[in-house]
């Protein structure tokens, strides 16, 4: 049950994506069905919206947690942070020039604790563990997410459990060890390793921190979206490129906007969403398409992008649900292409991208061949991590 019953947030319930069944929000969720409808995705509503204004931001907080009353955590003494998010917003000026486009910016999420936007989900969950009484936890990984939940289990005191592929780089296999964490190395990608969490997880001796199949690491990936709205003086770039995997950000940033909508913060016009994928690992292309009904049986392969290895993203009706009603579309890039861009980035903007983050521009390149981006639209890159800890992959 929560620490203490002083209700701070707005949180009412929570509510299943597909059917929209509602549970009480002081429950431990973690991989449960819907009763009524069988979907794993649960949703964090709130309350009295209309209540809530721009000056509830807590602009002393120089972290996510600025927006404390649009987030789950009842209590702010259950809060576990390392300083995670307010990241910046900066111009790619000689990029922009370079391409033809007249504003070019991106959100650097590499300045997060672990060196990745994955701390933000992790700050919200590993929180709301705390404030629900649990105290071992375990996800799958493809790399930089398990370094955040050991970085943050250690913050709060608590076990964590990493399964991660064996092929990614040593360094992601390093940090989760440094933190504490029993690190567990499969062969596969990430969707072996969340078979093998299921195996280890039987009998529920875990708090599942699988990507969507618990309801807060969504909760700290949408603060992306009030705080590109925020640095960007409440008006939201045209369009935002962002690389997809699991699709946590993707979904998180639309839920984000549509609740700013609903509160007057900004208005209706929102964002075209692009998915970036790689061409080694692309469901939701394929999905597009019309190429397979679904991901369930998607055959992926590794790539230099990590991030992007889920062959089977849990959230994909989500996903695609937004790029429909944000009018956007999925992409795919080669891992070549990805690594020419990854130098021309650090070349011409002194940025050292992750890969999923460098896959942006030859996305954003493709689409203005295709005249599917216009030169005076504003568009908005989502760097999702660091690329320092990538380079003993690049050649």
């Amino acid at each position: 049950m929560i620490a203490s019953k002083e209700k701070i947030s707005h949180l009412s319930h929570l509510q299943c994506w597909q059917c929209h069944r509602c549970y009480p929000a002081d429950r431990v969720i973690s991989t449960a069905t819907c009763e009524k409808c069988g979907n794993n995705i649960l949703l964090n509503m709130y309350e009295n919206l209309s209540g809530v204004t721009q000056q509830d931001i807590d602009i002393k907080t120089r972290s996510m947690w600025r927006y404390f009353s649009m987030l789950p955590v009842f209590d702010k003494k259950n809060i576990v942070s390392l300083g995670e998010g307010f990241t910046p917003i900066l111009s790619l000026e000689r990029l922009a020039k370079n391409i033809g486009l007249e504003r070019l910016l991106v959100k650097d999420e590499s300045s997060n604790p672990t060196g990745s936007f994955k701390a933000r989900g992790m700050s919200m969950a590993v929180s709301k563990a705390k404030e629900l009484g649990i105290a071992r936890c375990i996800v799958p990984t493809a790399g930089n997410a398990g370094g955040a939940l050991s970085a943050y289990c250690a913050k709060a005191g608590m076990e964590a459990v990493v399964v991660m592929p064996e092929h990614t780089p040593a360094v992601f296999k390093k940090e989760c060890l440094l933190y504490g964490a029993k690190l567990v190395l499969v062969n596969g990608l990430i969707s072996d390793c969340a078979k093998r969490v299921a195996q280890l997880n039987q009998d529920n001796e875990y708090f599942d921190m699988s990507t969507l199949k618990e309801p807060y690491r969504l909760e700290g990936k949408k603060t992306m979206g009030y705080e590109i709205a925020e640095q960007m003086d409440w008006k939201l770039p045209d369009i935002i490129f962002y690389p997809t995997g699991g699709g946590t950000g993707l979904i998180g940033m639309w839920k984000a906007f549509n609740e700013m909508v609903e509160m007057g913060w900004i208005p209706p016009r929102l964002p075209r969403m692009i998915a970036v994928q790689v061409e080694n690992c692309k469901p939701i292309v394929e999905t597009w398409l019309g190429n397979q009904e679904n991901c369930k049986r998607y055959s992926g392969k590794a790539t230099i992008a990590n991030g992007l290895a889920v062959p089977h993203p849990f959230g994909e009706g989500m996903i695609i649900a937004t790029l429909k009603e944000s009018q956007g579309k999925p992409m795919s890039v080669s891992d070549e292409e990805i690594t020419s861009s990854l130098r021309e980035i650090a070349k011409e903007e002194g940025i050292l991208m992750a890969p999923e983050g460098a896959a942006l521009l030859t996305a954003l390149k493709k689409s203005l061949l295709e005249n599917s981006v216009s030169q005076n639209e504003t568009v908005l890159l989502l760097n999702t991590g660091s690329g320092y800890k990538y380079l003993e992959g690049l050649n």
